[in-house]
């Protein structure tokens, strides 16, 4: 069973981490939501979810894929604590998948796993500084080998279902779709 983890920072965006772990969790994917710090999270409108353990409890495991949701402050957060830059560019380095959404691809952009790839994000979110060496290619959901992409809250299901396609394939992608009756 593949393994995912969902860091969460004080001012995610709720619509995207919610999509992504429930989306997974529809296709029997294995996610552990974990917050930097121990304890509930506040997201960027106020929603507070309770992780289901903490960064520091996970760190050290290997996940087949880690995600960032968006959203300001959440981003910001995500980029500015060396864990979880740590676990992305070992998770990267060992051949597994990264991805991000919204804001958050700056998170990859700073960890130095944009360079020379495709990328897309909430318009305006990245400074041309922090795209340098990147392709910003503005699609809903970019795909570029092991990197996963997207651009905000409205893509967020897409998003979901690309990652469960690059994990478990076209198939079970189809079938979870289908039962979201899109």
């Amino acid at each position: 069973m593949s393994r995912v983890l969902v860091p969460l920072a004080p001012g995610f965006e709720e619509l995207e981490a919610i999509s992504i772990t429930n989306i997974l969790r529809r296709a029997g994917i294995e996610v552990l939501t974990a917050g930097l710090q121990p304890g509930p999270v506040r997201a960027a409108r106020g929603t507070v979810l309770v992780p289901d353990t903490s960064l520091d409890q996970v760190l050290h495991e290997d996940f087949d894929l880690v995600v960032l949701p968006g959203g300001l402050p959440g981003a910001d957060n995500l980029r500015d604590d060396p864990r979880v830059l740590h676990i992305l560019q070992r998770t990267h380095a060992e051949g597994r998948l990264v991805g991000a959404i919204c804001a958050a691809p700056k998170v990859l952009a700073h960890a130095g796993l944009l360079q020379g790839r495709r990328a897309t994000h909430y318009p305006g979110a990245l400074t041309p500084e922090e795209l340098a060496g990147a392709v910003d290619s503005h699609a809903a959901v970019e795909v570029d080998d092991r990197i996963i992409t997207s651009r905000g809250p409205g893509t967020a299901m897409d998003f979901a279902l690309t990652l469960v396609e690059q994990l478990m394939g076209r198939a079970k992608r189809d079938e979870v779709e289908a039962g979201l009756v899109r």
